[in-house]
């Protein structure tokens, strides 16, 4: 019973393997899998660069909104303007001097 069963297996593969269908049907699968330009390697990759892409455009799209706030604030309010003009250029007035202020390494012992 079982050797029967295993030549009605056998039979049943070598004729799968005969038939010309299942044969392009295979190598196309095969092709389009492993050796096309848009196999799934590469669409794989792809699908990694347009996550991380996405992720940069939402990174940029926050930071120009912020510095976007940040213009309109500056354009508004002359104090701050004048604070930021203080703190980012190292800008004064005539009569005042400007001590910086460089916080250095520190060392362990």
């Amino acid at each position: 019973m079982m050797n029967y069963k295993l030549n009605f297996n056998m039979r049943r593969a070598l004729n799968l393997l005969r038939n010309k269908y299942f044969l392009v049907t295979a190598a196309f699968v095969v092709w389009m899998l492993f050796f096309d330009k848009n196999d799934l390697y590469t669409q794989f990759e792809h699908r990694q660069q347009l996550i991380k892409l996405e992720q940069e455009r939402d990174f940029y799209t926050k930071e120009t909104a912020q510095v976007a706030k940040e213009l309109d604030e500056l354009t508004s309010n002359p104090e701050k303007l004048e604070k930021f003009a203080r703190e980012k250029y190292l800008m004064k007035k005539a009569d005042e001097d400007v001590f910086v202020i460089v916080k250095g390494k520190k060392e362990d012992k």
